[in-house]
């Protein structure tokens, strides 16, 4: 491990502010044995609400993300400072949630360590930690801050505490891949195997997110699929193109009425299984099952067979075929085929495809908002090769791809098309150039 004095003449200017919190703030002493954690921030280029479907998605990590580190105590408590100041500080111990508002930081980070304990405490004599961590990731932007934040909170207590030399750790995690899995696991609340599952954070996700953090390669889109999870390919990043990120001012935030249109979305999935199920006499639980049965020339069929089936199950207000249909072209059709064209070199080829890809969301998803509409639609008439509204939705953010050399003025021009027709939500968001960046580092 480094020691904490190191970090704080780290190259990194934010790993260096994040040291110093550690020694302002929480007291800890330069000399001390320290973990330090980079989590980047993800854009799902491809792959909506696929996931937890057992779909397919193309990933990349950004070039922003969460430092954190962490340095062991002596106790079982838990001292996380959070920001650039430091200042909002939560304690809490191993197995418990702290009082905190609904959408806090804090419930992200408790969860996790709620689920170490209850997995690994029997295992090890689990060490507390004093914990600083700042993001330079849009919050609530769609590039899945909260889940970075969950992952970078696992390293560092895993860091401190060994976690990987124990037995039942070694058991169900032995790549970066199962590793994302359970983490799914931790923020949906199931279980893994014989790491048994507790409430989680309330939404009923997969293991997008986490694979992308800690498995994407510089310079690359990563394809994989879900359920279990599978590398499909690494696609390298068409030379001379850059990638711009729009977060739209309109926070996706995971709670209350956002949390229930987000589960939604999850829910329709698992209908439409049951509605096909019920029609074909068929034991299907994910859609992808369904997809692989029918063959690329079954989605008639399959619709045919889920708009029986929601009858019988008087299940028509949920547009389960609408669902099915986003999944089957978005799984089966869209992301193979954008993945072929970027491999080929057919940069222009993927722009009509990514346009139905936006669409799909809009009309199957239902999980988009003129904001995120309007900066797709803005994108593309601009000029953009591509450009698509990416992560949980109702809110959230939109990339689109320019050639590197109009990169900063495509920036301009779209935030300034943006702030004539949503003025107050221009003032709180936030256009950026970014590349596809390296996956979660541990320096333990």
């Amino acid at each position: 491990m480094p020691q904490l004095g190191q970090l704080l003449s780290s190259p990194d200017a934010v790993l260096r502010r994040v040291a110093k919190n550690m020694t302002d703030k929480l007291g800890a002493s330069a000399s001390a044995q320290a973990v330090a954690v980079y989590v980047p921030g993800r854009v799902e280029f491809l792959g909506k609400h696929t996931d937890y479907a057992g779909g397919r998605s193309l990933l990349l990590a950004v070039d922003r993300g969460f430092r954190l580190v962490a340095v062991a105590r002596k106790d079982k408590e838990l001292r996380i400072a959070s920001g650039p100041a430091g200042t909002d500080v939560m304690e809490f111990e191993f197995g418990q949630t702290p009082a905190h508002a609904k959408g806090h930081w804090v419930n992200y980070s408790a969860t996790v360590a709620r689920r170490v304990n209850l997995n690994f405490a029997a295992s090890l004599d689990l060490k507390g930690a004093d914990i600083a961590f700042i993001s330079d990731v849009p919050i609530a932007a769609g590039m899945s801050s909260s889940s970075a934040l969950m992952v970078a909170t696992f390293l560092g207590i895993s860091g401190v505490n060994h976690l990987d030399r124990t037995e039942l750790y070694r058991e169900h995690i032995t790549d970066r891949i199962r590793l994302a899995e359970y983490l799914g696991c931790v923020e949906n609340g199931q279980s893994y195997g014989k790491l048994t599952g507790e409430k989680g954070v309330g939404t009923f996700g997969g293991s997008e997110d986490h694979t992308a953090m800690l498995n994407c390669k510089a310079g690359y889109l990563s394809q994989f699929s879900y359920a279990p999870s599978v590398f499909e390919r690494d696609i390298p990043w068409p030379a001379g193109v850059s990638i711009i990120i729009a977060s739209s001012g309109v926070e996706a935030v995971k709670t209350a009425a956002a949390m229930e249109q987000y589960n939604r979305a999850s829910l329709r999935s698992r209908m439409a299984c049951e509605a096909y199920n019920r029609s074909a006499g068929t034991q299907f639980k994910r859609m992808r099952d369904i997809a692989v049965t029918v063959g690329a020339d079954g989605l008639a069929q399959a619709l045919a067979a889920i708009t029986r089936g929601a009858e019988l199950g008087k299940e028509q207000d949920f547009d389960l075929p609408g669902r099915f249909e986003q999944f089957f072209r978005e799984d089966q059709e869209i992301i193979p085929a954008v993945g072929d064209a970027l491999v080929r070199g057919d940069v222009q080829a993927i722009g009509p495809l990514i346009d139905a890809s936006h669409a799909g969301a809009v009309k199957g998803l239902v999980n988009q908002i003129p904001q995120t509409n309007f900066l797709q639609a803005s994108a593309r008439k601009l000029g953009a090769i591509a450009a698509s509204a990416f992560g949980a939705g109702f809110g959230g953010s939109v990339w689109a791809m320019t050639p590197t050399d109009k990169a900063d003025g495509f920036r301009k021009a779209w935030h300034d098309e943006y702030a004539k027709s949503f003025a107050a939500e221009a003032k709180h968001a936030e256009f950026f150039i970014t590349a596809p960046g390296d996956s979660a580092t541990i320096a333990e």
